[in-house]
């Protein structure tokens, strides 16, 4: 009950998440994780956007602030945990459906989500993310196979959603 889209592109799972989401919960069910809801600028920096905690937690910046000249990382990894904490709790509540916007770097190198993600399996609750080019490695080691690609379309990952529920 693990599915994954695998896109490098940056903004048509974004928009597909959110709907997905939004129509998830207007079916009533209890729906966790984090989507971005503010893409950078033109201009910005690519990691200078906005994550929501769904299904209507708070909405938190997702980079620190280091400059124009800065290099590096520029993950706030304590916004980062933050959210971690608002989805743990939210599946430790009972979901039904965990959506995280991305398993990125933090979650190829064992941190950020990787352990939400685990306590939401082993709690049969269907979880669904996206994973770059640069990042499917981790994630197939991770998912230890187990992981379904998903078509970054909301009739295939409702379709996809469904059919996990009824496994579950």
């Amino acid at each position: 009950m693990l599915g994954y889209i695998h896109t490098a592109d940056r903004g048509v799972p974004n928009a597909v998440l959110a709907e997905v989401a939004a129509m998830l919960t207007a079916q009533g069910l209890c729906v966790t994780g984090l989507i971005q809801v503010r893409a950078p600028g033109e201009g910005a920096h690519p990691c200078d956007m906005d994550l929501k905690c769904l299904p209507d937690g708070p909405a938190f910046p997702i980079a620190q602030q280091l400059g124009r000249g800065s290099r590096g990382c520029r993950m706030d990894v304590a916004a980062l945990e933050t959210g971690v904490a608002y989805v743990e709790a939210q599946i430790a509540a009972g979901a039904d459906v965990f959506i995280l916007n991305k398993f990125g770097a933090q979650e190829a190198q064992g941190r950020g989500f990787r352990a939400a993600i685990g306590r939401a399996l082993e709690r049969g609750i269907p979880t669904l993310t996206v994973v770059n080019p640069l990042n499917l490695d981790a994630f197939r080691d991770f998912s230890d196979g187990l992981g379904e690609m998903v078509p970054a379309e909301t009739e295939a990952i409702l379709a996809w959603v469904a059919g996990a529920r009824g496994a579950g």
